[in-house]
């Protein structure tokens, strides 16, 4: 297949009109030059959110926190996680990585690749986190079927060798309190030195990237001690870290807007997570301009459920890129497109629209690298994915 004609940005640069064939799934040629033939649209490669959450309830007004994955079947729920899988393709986005997956996203992801469904890409990254942790929080204590935890360095490596059996592509780990966990506080230390060194070490010997979970100073000085590869949050970021950070080449997935919505209310939680989300943000927007301004390399993840936050939130995360961040709108979509693809290891194969990368390319009308705000749902023409169209309509 091609389009002739088409302006493209291609995950770093705009190339102008251009025509861009691909075959099998994989781009063939981008070349550039020719007559524009559709000046209200675009072509961008797929865009990549490197923090969501698929396994959760799809039909609105079913969400109770906590409770709900106690009340249906593990069959049901990965039905629900397709259905947010597809949502997500819908906005554009052609590549996910679930921040919290057992067998019900690794499960998708073979579907997927394997053609049954059509769907994204899904990387699935599992949690390892002690028992009272952030993650352990979201669950009624009594309640017997609960995630898995793992305390003393023995059982993290152990958790850590189950999900790579499972088939996981990394771990996420706990090094600080979250925000919506119930009784839980931001501030918190999840797990000791020993056991995160256990637990990077664990995954690097099976080749699994590991992210790490930190809002606060302490939490991200914890994380860059054992060595993680990339922060999630990093809300209280100091000027020492990001240097380090910087320095390393590390990702921040800062997740801006579900806690700017916690903390005004327009994201549905407790007054406890009203408060905590407050708190953490009170400091955040100069720390993390400065910490651009020293070089971290900052990257779309949304923190996206679907049912507390929707699917179509990503393009707001952007637009608060540019705020917050003090971002371009190129520099923005690079950090959904280019940059997200290395920060998740596959900068050879997606983000980019280059001869030899997957066919992963999204047609939107407007200039997104000149105004961010032209990302839009209603903006979405068509998306390919894996060299198929799975959302829309190419143009004529």
């Amino acid at each position: 297949m091609r389009l002739s004609g088409i302006r493209v940005w291609d995950g770093t640069e705009q190339l102008g009109p251009a025509t861009v064939e691909w075959r099998d799934g994989a781009i063939t040629e981008v070349a550039p030059g020719g007559t524009e033939r559709w000046p209200d649209l675009s072509l961008v490669p797929g865009l990549i959110d490197t923090h969501v959450h698929l396994t959760g309830p799809a039909r609105p007004g079913d969400y109770t926190y906590g409770t709900w994955p106690l009340v249906t079947t593990v069959a049901e729920q990965a039905l629900h996680a397709a259905a947010h899988a597809r949502r997500a393709l819908a906005c554009g986005v052609t590549t996910v990585r679930d921040m919290a997956s057992d067998e019900r996203p690794v499960a998708l992801r073979r579907a997927f690749d394997a053609g049954l469904l059509d769907g994204p890409r899904v990387l699935a990254y599992g949690v390892v986190n002690m028992t009272g942790g952030h993650q352990d929080l979201f669950t009624p204590p009594d309640a017997p079927h609960r995630p898995p935890t793992a305390d003393g360095p023995d059982a993290c490596r152990a958790l850590v060798r189950r999900y790579a059996r499972g088939g996981a592509d990394g771990i996420k780990v706990m090094t600080g309190g979250g925000v919506l966990s119930t009784g839980d506080r931001a501030s918190w230390r999840n797990y000791t030195a020993a056991e995160l060194d256990a637990i990077v070490d664990e995954a690097h010997a099976l080749s699994l990237p590991v992210a790490a979970h930190a809002h606060t100073e302490a939490a991200i000085d914890a994380a860059l001690a054992a060595g993680v590869d990339s922060i999630e949050h990093g809300t209280l970021l100091t000027a020492e870290q990001a240097a380090t950070i910087a320095a390393r080449g590390l990702t921040v997935a800062p997740t801006l807007v579900i806690n700017d919505g916690i903390a005004d209310g327009t994201v549905p939680a407790s007054p406890d997570s009203r408060a905590k989300a407050a708190a953490l943000i009170a400091d955040r927007d100069p720390r993390l301009r400065a910490a651009v301004e020293a070089g971290v390399r900052f990257v779309l993840g949304t923190d996206t459920n679907g049912s507390m936050l929707p699917w179509g939130s990503l393009f707001a995360e952007l637009d608060a890129m540019t705020r917050v961040l003090g971002l371009t709108a190129e520099a923005a979509l690079t950090a959904a497109t280019s940059h997200a693809a290395a920060a998740v290891g596959l900068g050879d194969t997606i983000g980019r629209i280059a001869a030899g990368h997957a066919a992963d390319l999204l047609v939107v009308r407007g200039r997104p690298w000149t105004r961010i705000t032209d990302l839009s749902a209603d903006n979405v023409v068509a998306v390919i994915c894996r060299g198929r169209l799975m959302h829309g309509a190419l143009p004529d």
